[in-house]
């Protein structure tokens, strides 16, 4: 679209944005679904607690060990396309420094040149996992709300890496898009959530116009919903409560209520500090 231009940012971070790990995939199945290259990393021993993200050892085909490191990376795509191209930014939120973290990402992000940044997140919430996944899309950009029907946020109180990230690109001129997936907070056993994953993709090529491949991806959400199903026709009491959240759900999409109640839903969401309902506490310091 030619409100974000040409080449594309897509944002996404492990950590406190990324519930069912759905805005995370959605990021890794860009980047797989092509040929990109890595243009960028930040140096981990400056933003990373490894007491809390610790590095990982893996096992090679030939029985060596590699040691990785927690990072945040910047991918380019390679080949020329017609129309909208997508740059990947894919890491783990920092424990530490996060503007001096963003400022350095804002830096890359605008050496290559990037016209606008997409923002993906999803959250736990009380929505039920056999309707639609509601996407939450919005921006603090006249702009783009005016010209792509994004919602103007109003939440007040601790955020995550993202805020801060599209905060720091709006500020250098890069106008920035979020887009948060709403995951059925009781299906926590059920990760990753292949469902929410597809969810923020179409809403991707819907703001971009960038025609990203589905892969497996359908085939994945419909065995997710179902392993669901399962677990739910042995418990009674998940079953009246999904019952529930579906008489809910399709009353928030009556049209003059849907956008309402998911911008509400975000916004409960964000001031449990990113807990499911039932998951008392306060947000963890180094998540908000």
């Amino acid at each position: 679209m030619d409100e974000l231009g040409n080449r594309v940012l897509i944002v996404a971070f492990d950590g406190w944005n990324d519930a069912g790990e759905a805005a995370s995939a959605a990021a890794a199945h860009i980047k797989e679904s092509g040929a990109y290259r890595e243009v960028f990393a930040v140096d981990p021993e400056l933003y990373f607690d490894y007491q809390y993200t610790r590095p990982q050892i893996t096992l090679d085909a030939d029985g060596s060990r590699t040691l990785t490191w927690p990072d945040a990376t910047l991918w380019r795509p390679l080949h020329p396309a017609d129309g909208t191209r997508l740059w990947v930014l894919s890491g783990v939120e920092p424990a530490r420094a996060w503007q001096s973290f963003a400022a350095e990402l804002v830096d890359a992000a605008l050496t290559e040149g990037i016209t606008g940044i997409v923002a993906l997140g999803s959250m736990m919430s009380d929505v039920p996992h056999t309707r639609p996944i509601s996407v939450f899309a919005g921006s603090d950009n006249d702009s783009l709300r005016a010209a792509l029907s994004l919602e103007k946020p109003t939440y007040e109180g601790p955020v995550g890496i993202l805020s801060v990230l599209t905060a720091a690109a709006e500020t250098a001129g890069i106008p920035t898009a979020a887009l948060w997936a709403n995951v059925p907070h009781y299906v926590a056993g059920h990760t990753p959530s292949p469902k929410a994953t597809l969810a923020l993709l179409d809403r991707v090529t819907d703001l971009t116009g960038a025609v990203v491949a589905r892969g497996e991806l359908p085939a994945q959400a419909l065995a997710w919903e179902a392993s669901i199903d399962a677990a739910a026709a042995d418990d009674e009491e998940m079953t009246e409560y999904i019952r529930q959240l579906e008489q809910t759900r399709d009353t928030w999409d009556s049209p003059e209520a849907s956008g309402d109640a998911i911008a509400q839903e975000f916004e409960r969401y964000l001031r449990r500090g990113g807990e499911g309902p039932g998951k008392p506490g306060p947000p963890d310091p180094r998540r908000s």
